[in-house]
């Protein structure tokens, strides 16, 4: 018999409870492979989409496998033509990926050389004199430069600044030290450094902030893994074990 300072023995969980468990750990291992699966399915759809109309037609898969079988699009039966019921049809999804990857790295072998160069300072100098093209070709020229250059331009290391006051930490990152006007107009008589500031969950928006230097607290963790914090809300910390340990350098 059971006193009534006796702790009561942990109920075991319903069977409603044990599925809704596993369901929920089911969903925590299908969610990240089926939605990887489902982004790169659809990127390499909307660039074959893209790509296709854009390659003549004999040049597709389907035209040259039904070549090599013999079989023409169409044939002509009791005086009419008609389209061949005994065509292979076929979509090779990702050749069209295959197609564009070839034709970049074309274009971008012609555009190191010096007949290249000049024909896009010609171009460029076209669109130039253009008032509504130059302005949005000269955005997304920009855009391109910064994402797709071949630079060893990047954040040097992740930091903690106090924002948006003081008492209040938020996650940056250093990009450079401050030169020119704003070192000398900032205010401020020691060095001064360039952070960026994202935002959460998207971190390619936020504030470009010039700091100074004393303020700006370094972090050991990597801007790989401070990125991984941002844009999960603090939910994924670089050592998933132990958070208050630095990242395991083996």
């Amino acid at each position: 018999m059971k006193t009534p300072f006796e702790p009561e023995t942990p109920r075991r969980p319903g069977l409603l409870a044990r599925l809704r468990a596993s369901f929920l750990t089911g969903l925590v291992v299908i969610a990240p492979v089926g939605l990887t699966v489902w982004l790169v399915w659809s990127v390499i759809g909307w660039v074959d989409g893209f790509v296709w109309p854009l390659v003549p037609n004999a040049w597709h898969p389907e035209s040259i496998i039904n070549y090599w079988w013999g079989n023409p699009r169409t044939i002509t039966e009791n005086g009419i033509e008609i389209a061949n019921p005994e065509r292979i049809r076929i979509n090779v999804r990702g050749v069209g990926v295959i197609v564009f990857f070839v034709f970049t790295i074309f274009i971008g072998w012609i555009a190191k050389g010096y007949i290249g160069r000049s024909m896009i300072r010609w171009a460029e100098s076209l669109v130039e004199r253009t008032p509504v093209v130059r302005s949005i070709y000269s955005g997304i020229k920009q855009i391109s430069e910064t994402v797709f250059a071949q630079t060893e331009s990047s954040f040097e290391k992740a930091c903690l600044i106090e924002y948006p006051r003081k008492g209040i930490w938020a996650i940056g990152f250093i990009s450079t030290t401050a030169k020119g006007e704003i070192s000398a107009k900032g205010g401020n008589t020691g060095e001064m450094l360039s952070v960026f500031l994202p935002t959460t969950p998207n971190p390619t928006s936020g504030f470009l902030l010039f700091v100074p230097a004393e303020d700006v607290m370094p972090l050991d963790m990597t801007v790989e893994d401070a990125a991984k914090l941002v844009i999960s809300a603090g939910l994924v910390y670089p050592n998933g074990k132990d958070p208050s340990q630095p990242v395991d350098s083996d």
